[in-house]
């Protein structure tokens, strides 16, 4: 159905405080409920931290007697379920408010559809499909985790003006501007991990931390490590016990790596192995999604970046492009994709492009309609 440019306007404001609880919620969605009366938000709420308490009851609560009468404008459909907390479904239908308008379904078996017909039956005007392009793209990580059984990836690479991300000697700090990495550090708050091969954990010994944003919290660090061969005596390894550190091996990998990484303190997952070499990174991504993972940073070098677009598991594809030359001796972004012809390129839809400083810095993502959202109950 059509909605109102004033709908959209107070749907488009729900999503964007939503998604300032990414990185922080999971494994549930970073909801937003906003309550509207006389063209004002009376009151407001975002799913807290580690998921709960979820929003609806957060605004309710803000909102005491003023919600008689009033819209809910909530970013997934609200829970029928008594879980951890009661029905936010029925804590709407209790409240007075009138009308609720949500964007999408929620395909969690428990809810799917539920919510909505809950809110129906005790006499609530509900409206559904408002924006939901924008809340497919703001929930895609709980989305694909509840459909596809995997978390959501954003793949980042810095490079230069002619696609390289390191000289011929492997020198790679700093291509991009200080502005630049600030805001990498911004992106991974907003991702439950962040993960990178290990090339990248040997090459540059990364922290994999927030810093110069303020953060009081660190995502999970992930490194997939096929033997096991980066030292826990690390960056990482010397920190796991400050944030939680996951590494990703496979089957023949020394139990004396293994039991080294887990005195460090660092979860290990062990991972079946692809038919050419590594990790098989399908497997990969189903675990860390059992492990409630739904939104994933990726800032591996070449090769993990290749291997993740061949696996199509790239849904978001952010560049940053310096103004620097380097040659054809310089690493190249991604290795070998055995795209023969044009048609066999792995595509990808501009969303955003902006300057940051000295450099531009480009989002690409997936088509919508790729992921079969479309042909479920939810949308």
């Amino acid at each position: 159905m059509p909605f109102s440019r004033l709908d959209q306007h107070w749907m488009r404001l729900a999503l964007s405080f939503g998604e300032r609880g990414l990185g922080r919620t999971w494994p549930n969605p970073s909801v937003a409920c906003h309550i509207v009366s006389n063209s004002r938000i009376i009151a407001r709420g975002r799913t807290e931290i580690g998921g709960r308490p979820h929003a609806e009851s957060i605004a309710l609560g803000r909102a005491r007697d003023q919600s008689d009468g009033a819209t809910a404008y909530v970013t997934l459909e609200p829970c029928s379920h008594t879980g951890k907390t009661g029905p936010c479904a029925e804590l709407l239908a209790n409240s007075g408010i009138a009308r609720v308008v949500t964007p999408l379904s929620d395909p969690d078996e428990r809810v799917s559809g539920t919510g909505h017909h809950f809110l129906r039956k005790a006499g609530v005007r509900v409206e559904s499909g408002c924006l939901e392009e924008g809340a497919i793209r703001s929930h895609l990580g709980f989305l694909l985790r509840s459909v596809h059984g995997r978390p959501m990836v954003a793949l980042k690479l810095a490079h230069s003006l002619d696609g390289r991300v390191a000289t011929g000697t492997g020198e790679s700090k700093w291509i991009t501007g200080s502005a630049s990495r600030r805001l990498v550090h911004v992106m991974r708050s907003r991702h439950d991990a962040v993960m990178v091969g290990r090339g990248t954990a040997l090459s540059d010994d990364p922290r994999l931390t927030l810093r110069g944003i303020g953060a009081d919290h660190l995502p999970v660090r992930i490194v997939l490590d096929t033997n096991l061969s980066a030292p826990v005596d690390s960056n990482l390894g010397n920190s796991a016990r400050d944030g939680p550190v996951w590494i990703c091996h496979g089957a023949d990998a020394p139990e004396s790596g293994r039991d080294a990484w887990r005195k460090a303190g660092a979860e290990t997952i062990e991972c079946g192995a692809a038919r050419s070499s590594g990790l098989d990174l399908a497997t990969v991504m189903k675990h860390l999604a059992e492990r409630g993972l739904t939104r994933i940073f990726c800032e591996g070098g070449p090769r993990l970046a290749s291997s993740l677009i061949r696996e199509g598991l790239v849904d978001r594809f952010i560049s940053f492009s310096s103004g620097t030359v380097l040659g054809s001796d310089a690493m190249p972004m991604f290795d070998q994709l055995n795209c023969r012809n044009i048609a066999d390129a792995f595509r990808f839809t501009l969303q955003q492009q902006i300057r940051v400083d000295g450099d531009v810095m480009s989002v690409w993502s997936q088509p919508i309609a790729s992921y079969g959202f479309r042909n479920r109950r939810f949308c």
